[in-house]
């Protein structure tokens, strides 16, 4: 089975968080969470865990699209020994890096 992306762990996490808040016993938690969301009672279990400390709905997350670049291999080398040290993914230094980087509003121009 593939890995969840984060629209679907956001959305899990919710349906985790609002049975928390309405289902009497984890284990009726767990066994709704599975078969609403078709995934083990193990990993029901872990989003049901992560979502006990929550304080708010997880806000969706936008869909992603594949951006190829061509970079020097020195700085390549450099976001790759970043990331492995921050422990991030490759996509989430640079997405943070452009980010810092370009202006948020949708200004004039």
């Amino acid at each position: 089975m593939p890995r969840a992306n984060e629209t679907q762990k956001a959305e899990r996490l919710n349906r985790a968080r609002d049975l928390l808040l309405h289902v009497d016993q984890l284990s009726d938690a767990v066994g709704q969470l599975a078969r609403d969301c078709s995934i083990s009672a193990r990993q029901a279990y872990r989003y049901l865990e992560q979502a006990q400390r929550l304080k708010e709905p997880v806000p969706p997350s936008e869909a992603k699209l594949a951006f190829t670049v061509k970079l020097p291999l020195s700085l390549v080398r450099r976001v790759r020994t970043y990331a492995a040290a921050k422990g991030l993914s490759i996509s989430e230094v640079v997405s943070r890096a452009l980010l810092a980087l370009l202006p948020r509003g949708r200004g004039r121009g």
